[in-house]
């Protein structure tokens, strides 16, 4: 062969440095930039709730919220009791124009926004529900953000009282309607069974409204996290608060199977926001920092890493 044609044959020797130079390269990058690339190319998210880190409706929740470590936070509508909607500072633009300056500063997600006062309040029989969740509809719209929390609560429990079912079944479809138009999504959280919650959502028959997945009502019910979130499946859960009640963090709770359950949802091709509710340590329930810092570090650890 001619030094011509061993020319052409021979791999180009510059390429080749670049390509090494490069792989040796990856090797060797610290480990908090290679974190840094899984973050980007996780499908879940980890959020906490100001009104559980005692900053309910307070602007210093969004630093709160990054001290702790979080991607993002559920924002409340603020309280209900009697009044005729929530008494939420969020009404005001200016005070959204804060939080939305505040959350882009802070590189901060107002993952949804959290009707908590139907925790408490009867959803089914309140005269002006459409009122209140237009406000929060409303507040969302203006705010961009796209999934609402709406408990059904003690005196909606399904369990308990199921003659209410046919009226919640018919306020759930015209809150439906309501949130389609805003191109938004309502996700409850019932006391029922998946099974069960599956059935009340066929019923209701709106893409608007989902679930949203609790794992502590299924563990407090004797059920299985991940039979649970199978049976409702991908296509039905907006967004999941992924603690239980007090007593331990999560990553000391026998309870909660964290690495079971990102196998469940990566086999359901579920993705989305993993929403830190409770599980503070008994002992000092009242350091909000250490308790949610500790929970959000865990879920992390699990939800934005390869396992």
């Amino acid at each position: 062969m001619d030094a011509k044609n061993m020319n052409k044959n021979r791999p180009d020797r510059r390429l080749f440095i670049s390509q090494v130079a490069l792989l040796t390269g990856a090797l060797f990058i610290p480990g908090q930039l290679l974190l840094a690339s899984e973050l980007k190319k996780s499908p879940f998210k980890v959020a906490v709730i100001d009104l559980m880190i005692l900053k309910r409706q307070k602007l210093s929740a969004l630093q709160l919220t990054k001290d702790i470590g979080a991607d993002g936070v559920e924002v409340d509508m603020g309280g209900l009791g009697s009044r005729d909607t929530f008494d939420s500072k969020l009404s005001d633009p200016l005070v959204r124009q804060q939080y939305l300056a505040k959350a882009k500063e802070l590189n901060i997600e107002i993952c949804s926004l959290a009707m908590t006062g139907f925790y408490a309040q009867s959803f089914a029989e309140r005269p002006t529900y459409q009122r209140m969740v237009q406000d929060c509809l409303d507040t969302m719209k203006a705010m961009n953000i796209k999934v609402a929390f709406l408990p059904l609560g003690i005196k909606g429990d399904l369990v308990k009282f199921p003659e209410l079912r046919p009226v919640i079944v018919k306020r759930l479809r015209v809150i439906g309607k309501m949130a389609s138009k805003l191109g938004i999504t309502i996700g409850i959280e019932t006391a029922l069974d998946a099974r069960n919650e599956l059935k009340l959502l066929k019923d209701v028959d709106s893409k608007s409204i989902k679930s949203y997945f609790n794992f502590s009502n299924a563990i407090k019910n004797g059920r299985d996290i991940n039979e649970e979130l199978r049976i409702l499946g991908k296509r039905y859960i907006i967004q999941i608060h992924c603690t239980n009640d007090d007593g331990v963090w999560l990553q000391n709770d026998p309870k909660v199977n964290m690495k079971q359950i990102r196998n469940t949802l990566d086999d359901m091709g579920w993705k989305g926001w993993l929403v830190i509710e409770r599980s503070r340590d008994a002992g000092n329930t009242k350091d909000v920092k250490r308790n949610f810092s500790a929970n959000t570090a865990y879920v992390k650890s699990i939800f934005q890493n390869s396992l």
